[in-house]
């Protein structure tokens, strides 16, 4: 299948499903981390009209976030909150036939509406929380794969708990695309699960023979 993989700097979705055999393509305004595979580096909307079988996007959600609650006036005030909301919206209406949109818990549960699906890394192999939401158009909700220990977590002086991977990234010039990356058991779920190993003819039968 041709699968567009939006908003991916790290090139991991990506990457899983040319691994499978798909023709996998990321876009993201910064330059992909794996030269593996084929990255666009500019607007998404550059490619939207290209007949994909599917998309996977991971839009920012630095604006719409609930752990951003605090800063929500703000972005309100400014329109930040309301580009973001839209950029979200242009993706899912996108003609594509087949389209998962993953973002943490946001605001587009009450603006728009509740994700299909959340899941966790630790359902598929990963010992890590990360609550991750997934809007799903022509596809169904990802199994999981290995469920292990949810991972360490740290607690701060003012009672606050977050995982401590995520913590580990506070001090990091990175820490946004580390914390942003998708974990790699997801990765290859959404990989095998939405598309199949086409390299051995075993697509899943959801979508028939390969494209």
């Amino acid at each position: 299948m041709k699968i567009l993989i939006a908003c991916e700097k790290s090139g991991t979705v990506r990457d899983a499903f040319i691994k499978l055999g798909h023709d996998a393509i990321s876009c993201d305004m910064q330059p992909s981390d794996s030269d593996f595979g084929p990255h666009y580096q500019g607007d998404v909307r550059d490619l939207l009209d290209y007949p994909f079988d599917m998309m996977i996007a991971h839009p920012p959600c630095t604006h719409i976030a609930v752990s951003g609650a605090a800063w929500f006036k703000d972005k309100v005030l400014d329109g930040r909150q309301h580009a973001a909301v839209s950029f979200f919206m242009m993706l899912a209406k996108s003609n594509i036939p087949r389209i998962a949109i993953e973002n943490p818990v946001c605001i587009m549960s009450s603006v728009w509406r509740k994700p299909d699906q959340i899941i966790q890394p630790w359902q598929f192999g990963d010992e890590a929380q990360k609550t991750t939401c997934l809007w799903l158009k022509g596809l169904p909700s990802l199994k999981p794969t290995n469920i292990v220990d949810k991972g360490e977590m740290v607690e701060f002086a003012s009672g606050k708990r977050m995982a401590k991977w995520y913590a580990d990234a506070r001090g990091s010039a990175d820490r946004s695309n580390i914390r942003s990356k998708t974990f790699q058991g997801i990765a290859d779920a959404m990989a095998m699960q939405w598309g199949g190993d086409v390299r051995q003819g075993e697509q899943d039968d959801l979508f028939g023979s390969a494209s």
